[in-house]
């Protein structure tokens, strides 16, 4: 990790880390999708980044400490990524950051659903989450709540709904 930037300012360095839109997306697919493999994060990204900017991003991710990789034992060439503390104690912020969004801007349901869950859920919610994604990132212990899964049956359910509506004849 870096030892200096522009200026000592919290808010500066931490610009200085994730102040790009592709470390935040990349970050966020790690902790809400559970993307581990470079190629699910590229092929399953849902705003379509290049390879070339995902491992810019990565590289830049594993150099400041947020994430870590390690050999996939299954295939010598992959890699598998995974958040560490650093990377998992960003949950409160991208709460903050997804709720402002909810709240300010024109979200779609079923892109605001966790949103709307971890804001309700508040700072217990987001501590739930952290221990799951330690079991799942840090071999941590499995808690006994899965957050994650909550998170992604209400997405799909918010999907499913959308889906439902947009099928439906209009009404004449």
């Amino acid at each position: 990790m870096r030892e200096t930037g522009r200026s000592g300012c919290p808010i500066n360095l931490t610009l200085e880390i994730l102040g790009d839109r592709w470390s935040l997306i990349v970050l966020r697919d790690m902790m809400f999708g559970n993307r581990r493999h470079f190629r699910e994060l590229l092929a399953k990204s849902d705003e379509g980044i290049a390879s070339n900017i995902l491992a810019d991003r990565l590289k830049r991710l594993l150099e400041n400490g947020l994430i870590s990789r390690r050999d996939d034992a299954s295939h010598k060439q992959k890699g598998i990524y995974s958040l560490t503390e650093m990377g998992i104690s960003l949950v409160p912020v991208f709460a903050a950051m997804a709720d402002w969004g909810r709240r300010f801007l024109p979200v779609t349901p079923e892109m605001s659903i966790r949103a709307e869950i971890l804001a309700e859920g508040g700072p217990a919610l987001w501590q739930k989450f952290m221990a799951e994604l330690r079991f799942l990132h840090l071999d941590a212990p499995r808690p006994a709540q899965s957050v994650l899964d909550e998170l992604t049956e209400a997405y799909r359910c918010a999907v499913e709904r959308k889906r439902m509506a947009d099928a439906e004849p209009e009404a004449v």
